[in-house]
């Protein structure tokens, strides 16, 4: 028998000034018994980050490998934006450039393994996918204040996100990365 997953109540106020995005909104996510608390967490702010109409999670999480942790489709069904999070493959990144319009990573690890691992390989329109990389140590800190019902304001400007969980603050820089060998 499958180990049950943990469920998680999200109350998120998002600022997101780069983009000109303010919402309140509110999730239940659940943790799979294999998924990390860096993970879980780093799906959460990229839900966040790339919130807008029609945004959802992958209903199956990581047991659905054919799909993305987080993906927009329109309303023929054709995906136009495919969001990873981890350290995907690059055949899986190529995937996701021919089946999707636009796609997105988020890292939750050391990314420099990672992109020594993807960069020079081929991915179909390489130069159009966007990396973003979290700080471990800033998710793992974070992941200290996780509780089953959080209440988060996650304000996003310049590269910088603050989030204020639970009436305890971390600041986390979020790095872009190229998949373009250098």
């Amino acid at each position: 028998m499958a180990l049950p997953g943990t469920l998680y109540r999200f109350e998120i106020d998002v600022s997101d000034t780069d983009r000109g995005v303010y919402e309140v909104v509110e999730l239940r996510v659940v943790q799979h018994p294999s998924e990390s608390v860096p993970y879980l967490l780093t799906r959460l702010v990229a839900y966040a980050l790339n919130l807008q109409e029609g945004l959802a999670m992958s209903k199956e999480g990581l047991c659905q490998v054919e799909d993305p942790a987080l993906f927009v489709d329109d309303l023929t069904g054709q995906r136009q934006i495919w969001i990873e999070v981890g350290c995907p493959s690059a055949e899986r990144l190529h995937k996701a450039s021919k089946a999707a319009g636009a796609v997105r990573v988020y890292v939750h690890k050391a990314v420099e393994p990672w992109l020594r691992q993807v960069v020079g390989k081929t991915i179909h329109r390489r130069q159009e996918v966007e990396a973003f990389a979290l700080p471990p140590e800033g998710l793992e800190a974070l992941g200290q204040s996780l509780k089953r019902n959080n209440q988060w304001v996650l304000v996003h400007t310049e590269g910088q996100l603050y989030i204020t969980a639970n009436d305890e603050t971390f600041e986390l820089e979020v790095t872009r990365h190229s998949l373009e060998p250098s």
